[in-house]
């Protein structure tokens, strides 16, 4: 097949064109900085700065991944609309350029998050569940609306909502493990807000899965169906690198310095994987303890 990815060069990006390219397929990927796609995706991937350039060649799929960090900075004012336009504005425009191609792709899978369901508190949700109505929320809604346009072109799409993806070279397990090898680890507020998580694999695997369902359309949740909560992830990492996770971050300290975005810590949900399980997807990673293990024992 031949694939466009957007976001290529982040987390789930590179280690989906490393994947696709030992399977043989012909990636390309649209990036800020073409330049630096053969460097972080292989040499094997191509690298456009403008959807022109891609030209008349035939697409089989889209995978639309961009997006700046949510949780990287507070949202400021400016750093709401930065996250606005590298999601929603950049999809709008991917949009455009699909309709105005003669040769279109058979599907569309968009990036979105379990952020969209809000802070879900102790109830459970799956894909049926209601959107939430803090900031992430809305921004995925609105991310997830502008992909589900592309249906009106005759392309599949497909929505996906990641929870937290686990990986040994970046995201939130990056950042984290450092202070706990030191034993400054622990939870965060009280601890009891749920954290959906997936194994960078079980994403990959997920994505690679989806596409080839040709029944397979509208939003799946992207995450183990083991949900954990803030203190048993904080432990669970302690006991995986030998260290005490007993060094708490209150929650007032995270709201004093991170306003709205702290929502993103304090809150959670209890999200299931409910469609892709019944489509027949089968995780490699169920439970935490042993996908950590995995991850970390490569250090």
């Amino acid at each position: 097949m031949h694939i466009l990815i957007t976001g290529g060069t982040g987390l789930i990006g590179r280690a989906l064109c490393h994947y696709w390219i030992e399977q043989g397929h012909q990636l390309t990927v649209w990036s800020r900085r073409p330049e630096q796609v053969a460097v972080l995706c292989g040499t094997r991937v191509r690298g456009v700065g403008r959807l022109e350039e891609i030209g008349d060649e035939p697409l089989d799929a889209v995978v639309n991944l961009a997006g700046a960090p949510i949780a990287d900075r507070p949202w400021s004012k400016a750093r709401r609309q930065l996250l606005w336009e590298s999601r929603v504005h950049l999809t709008e425009t991917l949009l455009a350029w699909l309709q105005a191609s003669e040769q279109k792709p058979g599907v569309l899978l968009s990036g979105s998050a379990v952020g969209w369901y809000g802070d879900t508190g102790e109830r459970h949700v799956d894909e049926q569940a209601a959107p939430g109505a803090d900031f992430a929320a809305q921004l995925c809604v609105a991310w997830e609306d502008t992909a589900q346009r592309a249906e009106a072109l005759g392309i599949r799409v497909i929505l996906l909502r990641t929870g937290l993806v686990l990986a040994k070279d970046g995201g939130i397990l990056k950042r984290m493990v450092t202070p706990f090898r030191f034993g400054l680890g622990g939870r965060i507020g009280n601890g009891r807000q749920w954290m959906p998580w997936i194994h960078i694999a079980d994403q990959i695997a997920l994505i690679d899965f989806l596409l080839q369902q040709e029944q397979a359309r509208g939003p799946y949740n992207a995450c183990a169906p083991q949900p954990v909560r803030n203190a048993e992830f904080a432990s669970e990492l302690g006991h995986a690198v030998n260290r005490p996770a007993i060094v708490p971050l209150p929650a007032f300290a995270l709201r004093a310095g991170l306003g709205e975005m702290s929502l993103l810590l304090l809150g959670g949900q209890h999200a299931q994987p409910a469609r892709a399980l019944e489509a027949g997807f089968e995780f490699r990673f169920t439970h935490l303890d042993v996908a950590l293990v995995d991850l970390l024992s490569l250090h």
